[in-house]
């Protein structure tokens, strides 16, 4: 993905099986269209150049299926693995936490929710009658990303939509372009992830 111009916004489909979404940036262009493929024991997640799924620019490759701890490795257009993104264990439960990592298996990023109790209350809210609708207009989950050093990098936060189908990427710091690749990619898997957890 190149060129990306922030923030760039992650629409979800409504209304299909597949759990798709669009990525735009700023100017409205579309930069990458995420489809997870359904009914897998191991995720795999391809991400296209356009809607019309013409060019896959990428894959995102669970390492094992149905876990709780597999990792999740990116592979661009020739099949080269250059990096994953991990959930961070037990610590996830509460608030989410994954770690992205480079081709070495060293840790370059990591991925926090900002506050565990929007996500609490997100949850028990959609579960009363009439109310639960409006969920996507209250409570916003967000998402930073920082450097090994602690550098804010980016952060991933829920826009208001119904349904809760709009997330908002903001770039908060410069980084390296193939990091800017493994950052987005990680993004993309943890919120799929995420909408999946509820």
């Amino acid at each position: 993905m190149q060129d990306l111009r922030y923030p760039l916004t992650f629409t979800f489909k409504i209304g299909t099986l597949a759990n798709d979404f669009t990525a735009t940036d700023a100017t409205g262009r579309v930069v990458a269209y995420v489809r997870q493929k359904m009914l897998r024991l191991k995720e795999d997640i391809e991400i296209f150049g356009d809607e019309r799924r013409s060019r896959v620019l990428y894959n995102i490759r669970a390492d094992r299926w149905l876990d709780w701890s597999a990792a999740y490795a990116f592979y661009d257009a020739r099949g080269t693995s250059f990096g994953k993104v991990a959930r961070k264990g037990w610590r996830s439960l509460w608030k989410a936490e994954y770690e992205i990592v480079d081709h070495h298996d060293q840790p370059r990023y990591t991925i926090r929710e900002e506050n565990g109790w929007v996500k609490v209350i997100d949850s028990l809210v959609g579960e009363v009658p009439v109310l639960g609708l409006l969920t996507g207009y209250l409570f916003h989950p967000s998402y930073l990303v920082t450097d090994h050093r602690g550098r804010e990098v980016a952060r991933l936060s829920k826009q208001p939509s119904f349904f809760g189908r709009k997330f908002r990427v903001d770039k908060l710091a410069p980084v390296e372009e193939v990091d800017d690749d493994r950052i987005m990619l990680g993004l993309m898997m943890m919120i799929l992830l995420e909408r999946r957890r509820g």
